[in-house]
């Protein structure tokens, strides 16, 4: 799958975000990228998505002027999964979602109790 095409599929997950979850949503960037450096990914573990930054639940009142936190997901550990095309959305809108839920501040075990981990 061309990149333009991905990156469409990531926008889609975005747009399908509900409202109470894009009126809390601040200061924060999402990017495709092909692969994890290894800083991001050290272990090789074919990393889908990211989240770096200081989530919503860590804020305090000295948090301003910073740069925006950020969720890179990778288009080619994706593709590597073999997906059809439904399959890959779903997958990429679980991984938006995933990171998405790290900005609002939910950790791995509340994601895997709400199974979304």
């Amino acid at each position: 799958m061309e990149r333009a095409n991905f990156e469409r599929l990531v926008d889609e997950a975005l747009d399908e975000l509900p409202n109470w979850v894009t009126e809390r949503i601040d200061n924060l960037i999402v990017v495709v990228e092909d692969r994890p450096t290894s800083d991001q990914d050290p272990a090789g573990d074919g990393l889908l998505g990211l989240y770096e930054g200081v989530s919503l639940a860590e804020r305090g009142i000295d948090y301003f002027g910073v740069m925006p936190d950020r969720i890179t997901v990778f288009r080619e550990a994706h593709l590597e999964l073999g997906l059809e095309r439904d399959a890959l959305r779903a997958e990429i809108r679980t991984t938006v979602l995933h990171e998405i839920a790290h900005h609002l501040g939910i950790d791995d075990q509340r994601l895997h109790e709400l199974g979304w981990g």
